[in-house]
């Protein structure tokens, strides 16, 4: 992008944020996916002002989420299975989590952040003990993660044996254990996270019908005993919380719950080595700073050193296409 494209697209990001939120909250691309297409259908159907409509919609078509002809709005195409809140892919639940007043806080005083070292909110951050946001998160961001889950088991492959145990640490959601548990009828699957959490991880294993081989084990990854042998170890959206030795005490732990062919596989926003691209990962940086007291985005070569550094044999770097994100395997052995 143009540099001076770029400079004014972000002093006015913030507003298209602002603007696809309340089109969720209004319920605006269900109502036209459903046929309310003309302001005054939509006014009616959301309580609105017809002219407030109009340049909500407006500026929505104008930056490509509806497509306008006439009178009449339509959802974009290739948008359509995330924003309309019929369909089970919805991102509505995400638009509203990082919407959400608590983290546009944290970002209002960036600049106090980066001066004291890390986050504004009191104690440590998004990391606190039970920290209510992430039962939020896991109900929010399940349809968001299906993507990489579903390019995650792709790039994994099908396993080379009948039964897999596989333990998903900081769980969520659960969405990348529970994925990879329907591709595979003989993958069992222990997730680890706070117990409120898990109810909702518990509720999509019954969704997607794995209850019977998903397993609770509630509490933190730092105090818990991991138990084990696990053939995997889903590590995924979890070490960017935490600086450099922090990550390799995880590291060290999913090491000793491995079988000695086991393998830890770690989902996590990973720029290049210039830390500048991709940009979705490099910025990725910006919500550590705001929310955390020590985390960052690492590089594949910052990974592959901390998982050297807990034992682990070699490390390879998978892509996930289309999702943004990328997997670092770390086996146990060479």
């Amino acid at each position: 992008m143009n540099p001076l494209v770029a400079l004014f697209d972000t002093l006015t990001a913030y507003q298209r944020t602002a603007a696809l939120r309340a089109a969720v909250e209004l319920d605006l691309f269900t109502a036209i996916a459903e046929g309310a297409a003309t302001v005054d259908a939509l006014a009616a159907r959301t309580g609105a002002a017809p002219r407030c409509v109009r340049g909500l919609a407006d500026a929505l078509a104008a930056v490509g989420f509806l497509t306008k002809s006439g009178d009449r709005y339509a959802l974009a195409p290739e948008l359509a299975p995330m924003l309309d809140g019929r369909s089970p892919t919805c991102i509505a639940g995400a638009v509203r989590f990082i919407g959400n007043p608590a983290l546009w806080q944290a970002f209002g005083d960036l600049t106090t952040a980066v001066r004291r070292g890390g986050t504004t909110w009191e104690g440590e951050g998004s990391v606190d003990p039970d920290n209510p946001l992430w039962v939020e998160f896991a109900r929010a961001m399940a349809p968001t993660a299906a993507f990489t889950a579903t390019a995650l088991a792709g790039a994994l492959g099908r396993p080379d044996r009948d039964r897999i145990d596989l333990l998903d640490v900081a769980a969520g959601h659960g969405l990348f254990g529970i994925t990879l548990a329907s591709r595979h009828p003989g993958t069992h699957v222990t997730a680890l996270d706070w117990a409120s959490v898990l109810a909702v991880a518990e509720q999509n294993a019954r969704a997607a019908g794995v209850a019977d081989r998903f397993q609770r084990l509630p509490g933190s990854a730092f105090d818990l005993d991991w138990g084990g042998p696990y053939d995997v170890v889903l590590l995924t959206n979890f070490l960017h919380h935490f600086d450099p030795p922090t990550c390799e005490t995880i590291f060290k732990k999913a090491h000793a719950a491995l079988r000695p062919d086991g393998r830890c596989v770690t989902v996590e926003f990973v720029p290049d080595e210039d830390r500048i691209k991709p940009a979705p990962a490099a910025t990725f940086t910006l919500v550590m700073l705001a929310t955390t007291r020590g985390g960052d985005v690492y590089t594949f070569s910052e990974y592959e050193r901390m998982a050297r550094n807990a034992g682990f044999a070699r490390s390879e770097l998978l892509e996930l296409p289309p999702a943004p994100q990328r997997a670092i395997v770390s086996h146990r052995a060479g």
